[in-house]
This record gives structure tokens, C-alpha cells and sequence, in this order.
């Protein structure tokens, strides 16, 4: 008799570890077939469940990797805003000169002065900056004061006239001796020239104008 210290199967197998033969066929087996024992199906169970947890190790694994993998930044270039354009710099030329209006200081007087015969007095030309006048390049008539170049102490004076800024060279009354001009009784033809005669507050107007051909002594008055 078998001792019962050893489990059996349902068909009479002792487990041992071991493969054993089945004996009967009453439960379904067949006869000869050799069984593996349970503690081998244990062990199987458990190294399919280590490789399959190993697996999934290994994916979590890769997984984190992959998170955690730096990305590279992005090269897009940030936009930009273009500076509003520069605002025109103010203009810091000088004014252009009005050609109508009085104009002591322009090149046709000191052309036309240097142009002049001497003074018959001193013998010295005359000197280009004007002491009064009108000139002006629009006008039909106009006219300017100069004096001898000299450091007598009264010296030569002298009118010189203009047509349209143009100088009049000949075809003139005597001008020497006018020392001023009276801009109130100027028009735009006419000049109105004034000198001295030395006494206190005698000052004698002398009128000219342009009549279309040349200059006309047109009339005389004291003042």
C-alpha cells in the first residue's frame, strides 16, 4: 500500500516534482499520457508573468525617456517693428530775397559804382555802400546815394540811377551834389532826390522819372 504522505491526482499520480504516467481513464484521461506536475505549471505562470512585467518595465522606461528628452528651441525669428521714419529736418537756409523789394546791399549797385567816373573834386572813385536810396529791381525808376572815397570832411556826393535794377549809365541830368532821397514822394516811376544848402533846415527836392525812353527832370521844390 502507497503511503498518503504524498498528494495524489484524481487518476492516482503522485505530485513529486516530476512527470508521472496517468493509470486509469475513468475521468477522461488517457491511458500512458505523461502529466507534468503542478509545481511546474506554477513556475511556468510565474516567468511569463516576469518576462511580461520586464516588458512593460521597459516601455514605461522608454516612454519617461522620451518625455523627458530636451527639445531644441525654436529658431523662428521674433517679429520685428520698423522705427518710424525720421521727420524732416526745418529748413535753416535763408529766406529767399524778394527781387520788388529795397535792396541797398545788391551786387548791380556796387557793379554800377565801380563803373562811375571819379569825383571831379578829389579825384577818388566812389565808395559802393550807399548812404540812402531805393533801388529795386522792379521798379521803372529807382535810384541810390554814394560819396567820394575820401576822409575829407565833407565829401563829394552823387545820385545814381537804376531802370529795372538795370544802371543807367548816360542820358542823365547832373546828379552831383544829392545827398538823400525822400521815399514819401517815390512812386513807381518816379524819385524823389533831396540836398542841402548848408543852412539850417533848407532842403531842396528834385523829382525825376522814367517817361518809357530815359530820365526827366520833372519839377523842383524846397522844403
Amino acid at each position: 500500500m502507497e503511503s498518503s504522505g504524498q498528494p495524489r491526482r484524481r487518476d492516482g499520480c503522485r505530485l513529486r516534482g516530476r512527470a508521472c504516467r496517468a493509470r486509469a481513464a475513468d475521468d477522461g484521461t488517457v491511458r500512458g499520457v505523461w502529466l507534468l506536475p503542478c509545481r511546474v505549471q506554477t513556475l511556468s505562470g510565474l516567468v511569463v508573468g516576469a518576462l511580461a512585467g520586464a516588458t512593460l518595465a521597459g516601455c514605461g522606461s522608454g516612454d519617461s525617456t522620451v518625455a523627458k528628452t530636451p527639445q531644441p528651441p525654436s529658431t523662428r525669428p521674433a517679429a520685428t517693428s520698423k522705427p518710424p521714419p525720421p521727420a524732416p529736418a526745418p529748413s535753416s537756409g535763408p529766406a529767399p530775397v524778394d527781387p520788388c523789394a529795397v535792396n541797398l546791399a545788391a551786387p548791380a549797385i556796387a557793379r554800377a559804382v565801380s563803373e562811375l567816373p571819379r569825383d571831379p573834386r578829389s579825384r577818388q572813385p566812389w565808395n559802393p555802400e550807399p548812404l540812402a536810396g531805393n533801388y529795386n529791381e522792379c521798379a521803372q525808376l529807382s535810384a541810390v546815394i554814394v560819396k567820394a572815397n575820401t576822409n575829407a570832411a565833407n565829401p563829394n556826393t552823387r545820385a545814381v540811377m537804376f531802370h529795372l535794377g538795370k544802371y543807367i549809365p548816360q542820358g542823365l541830368p547832373d546828379t552831383y551834389g544829392f545827398n538823400g532821397i525822400d521815399t514819401s514822394q517815390c512812386t513807381g516811376d518816379t524819385v524823389a532826390l533831396t540836398y542841402s544848402s548848408g543852412l539850417q533846415g533848407l532842403v531842396s527836392v528834385v523829382k525825376f522819372r522814367w517817361n518809357g525812353n530815359g530820365v526827366e527832370l520833372i519839377g523842383n521844390t524846397r522844403g
